[in-house]
Order: structure tokens, then C-alpha cells, then sequence
């Protein structure tokens, strides 16, 4: 089987599932004749061809990792690149800014949170006990809920 056949979704192995015997693909005709005019009207304009969608095998990743520029790693006694930085930067004790440099949710956002979970609580009750709602969900919704 040539390559092109494979990559043909009316042609090549079939898969699992109840889509494995493609027929909506396939020109069904309704009436005398119709097949002959959808042929002319094929020969008169090309036909579209989707591209190659296969991903990287795996030696072309590996190619690409062993060419790709590196950096070199620091050791683990190496200087400092920041001698002019606290250790203690990015917490609120000792010197350097504190947490507000980490850019980190304030409580002032948690409150508009709660105010949104308090305004979809029906919603979410309503999903949670649903018949098909898997557990999952439900405990996602349950947290969402106690948060």
C-alpha cells in the first residue's frame, strides 16, 4: 500500500469505532447521470489536497535537541549572577520588595471570586446533581463552592 493511499481517508486501514467504514466521503448519486457531471465538473477544476498534518518523528527531535545552541549550565558553587539582590527578595521579611513583586492574587481579588462562585452557585448546584455529571466534576464544582 503506497503512502498516498494511507493518507487517503477512503482508502488504507480502517480504524476502530463506528466511523471505521467511511461511506459519507463517497459521491452517492441521486439520479441518471449524475456521476458523469460530477466527474466533468472534478476534471474542470482542481480538487482540494489537505497538506501533510503528521508530526516530527522522533529522530528529527532528537536532531533538532542535539543541534540546538546551549547555553552552559551554572554550577552549584558558582558566583552569584545578582550580587546586588537580598536573598530575601520576594518575601515580605528582611530586605528587597516584598510579595507585591511576585505579582501574586491580593485578598481584594479572593472577595470578587467569591462574589462571582456566590452568583453561579445555582448553575453549578444544578450541574452537580445532574444524573451524568461525572465525580470529577462534582468535586471541582464542590471546591469551587467551599473556596
Amino acid at each position: 500500500m503506497a503512502l498516498e493511499d494511507a493518507t487517503n481517508p477512503m482508502q488504507g486501514v480502517s480504524g476502530p469505532g463506528k466511523f471505521a467504514k467511511r461511506t459519507d466521503l463517497q459521491y452517492q448519486s441521486t439520479g441518471y447521470g449524475d456521476g458523469v457531471a460530477m466527474q466533468q465538473q472534478m476534471q474542470g477544476a482542481p480538487v482540494a489536497t489537505s497538506s501533510d498534518v503528521r508530526g516530527a518523528t522522533n529522530t528529527v527531535v532528537r536532531q533538532a535537541a542535539a543541534n540546538a545552541p546551549q547555553e552552559p549550565l551554572t554550577s552549584l558553587y558558582a558566583p552569584t549572577n545578582r550580587p546586588n539582590e537580598p536573598v530575601t527578595h520576594g518575601v515580605d521579611v528582611g530586605p528587597g520588595a516584598g510579595s507585591d513583586a511576585l505579582m501574586m492574587a491580593k485578598p481584594e481579588d479572593d472577595t470578587a471570586f467569591r462574589d462571582t462562585m456566590r452568583a453561579y452557585g445555582p448553575v453549578l448546584s444544578y450541574i452537580a446533581n445532574l444524573p451524568n455529571t461525572s465525580p470529577e466534576t462534582r468535586r471541582a464544582i464542590r471546591q469551587l463552592r467551599d473556596n
